[in-house]
């Protein structure tokens, strides 16, 4: 069976998502299209043997709608004969676009392929595609009476599902700041990392944050709606821990081997396993708990091989929750921060995830790595990767 490789990944610092961002007056498609050279120039590939350029966006609406990846292509000088789609799965999106990528190569489809993403969230703002109207319809109301809920909510029934106090939440969110802005200040991050508009580090990192500064901050979901419906949560989430919004684009190459030793390129790691999962759409964001079982089953490993985890945190009550069922260790788990710190730029944070998963496999000199992310309608991609 032909085998899926990693040749090269990169991505943007990660920029603040509102106006005043270091992004926020880059139009997504160029944000997008520099990553997409800026992995040509590191690769040396000519882009014309690019079978497909499959991309992750969550916003497609406005300045990302339109199939957004195929302007990227052609945004960044690809030849028009090159190919793009674009995928939501919700935050997975550019995960699920390396797993297509990954799948293709499996099955002779492609021979190259680029799997990126993009999210520009001070252009496109959460929630804009729905334009306000009910994307569940009748049936799915009918069966999640009363409603659904938002990730926010999801977040607050997990923390309580697991007993998760506020200042656990906070701790956790204060060591990904510390964890992050470690890396940055011994350079860790400096060969993923392909500089946009003079920003050289993730823009929403905050060394200063303490569990005192984040016990003062408000709780962000609580109101008397929410409260009416759910008299027994005690409310423990904040802006402080959770991930801020973000813009941010990554991209990684994935070849077959055959194809990387004609092209004269050297495979970092190959796509070793994938799963995806449907879960709880009310939870919502535990589908990582089953998508991490799942996947290692296929690769026939258990948690105590996998090297290092990157898991997103959309909510520290997500990745504390999924350490207590999986019982990975917090040591191997976002050892350079998360997104709390680093950001989460939606439809970008899959692939930015892998790159930075890669380079932390390389950095640790492990062999294996897994990365899950958490998406809205209670989905979950798993990845794992085997460094070559």
């Amino acid at each position: 069976m032909t085998t899926a490789v990693i040749v090269d990944a990169v991505r943007t610092p990660v920029a603040k998502g509102k106006p005043g961002g270091a992004y926020s007056q880059i139009h997504p498609v160029d944000l997008h299209a520099h990553v997409l050279r800026a992995l040509v120039e590191r690769t040396g590939i000519d882009p014309a043997v690019v079978d497909d350029v499959i991309s992750g966006a969550v916003g497609q609406v406005g300045e990302q709608s339109g199939n957004t990846a195929r302007w990227a292509v052609l945004g960044a000088g690809f030849p028009e004969s090159v190919p793009a789609v674009t995928v939501d799965r919700q935050c997975g999106s550019s995960q699920q676009a390396l797993h297509f990528a990954a799948q293709g190569v499996i099955s002779g489809a492609y021979d190259v392929v680029i799997a990126s993403g993009v999210e520009s969230m001070s252009h496109v703002p959460i929630g804009s595609q729905s334009l306000g109207r009910d994307f569940f319809g009748t049936k799915v109301g009918e069966r999640y009476r009363p409603s659904l809920v938002p990730q926010g909510i999801s977040a607050e029934l997990i923390a309580n599902k697991w007993n998760l106090s506020r200042t656990e939440l906070d701790e956790f969110s204060v060591e990904s700041h510390r964890r992050a802005a470690k890396a940055w200040a011994n350079g860790v991050f400096d060969s993923q990392i392909t500089v946009v508009n003079d920003l050289r580090t993730d823009e929403t990192i905050r060394p200063e944050s303490t569990v005192e500064t984040l016990a003062g901050l408000r709780l962000a979901f609580k109101d008397d709606y929410w409260v009416s419906r759910y008299p027994d949560i005690d409310w423990r989430v904040t802006a402080g821990n959770s991930s801020p919004v973000n813009d941010g684009a990554a991209a990684l190459l994935i070849t077959s081997e055959e194809a990387a030793a004609r092209l004269g390129l050297t495979p970092r790691a190959r796509v070793h396993s994938f799963a995806v999962v449907g879960d709880d759409p009310v939870f919502m964001l535990t589908g990582i708990i089953p998508a991490t079982r799942k996947v290692l089953a296929r690769a026939g490993l258990g948690i105590e091989d996998i090297d290092v985890f990157e898991v997103n945190e959309a909510f520290a009550s997500v990745v504390l929750a999924w350490q207590r069922e999986t019982g990975a260790s917090p040591d191997k788990t976002n050892i350079n921060g998360g997104a709390i710190a680093i950001g989460h730029p939606l439809g970008a944070s899959g692939a930015r995830i892998a790159t930075t998963l890669l380079n932390n496999l390389e950095q640790t000199g492990g062999r294996y790595g897994l990365q899950v992310m958490c998406e809205a309608g209670g989905l979950a991609n798993a990845t794992v990767i085997e460094r070559v």
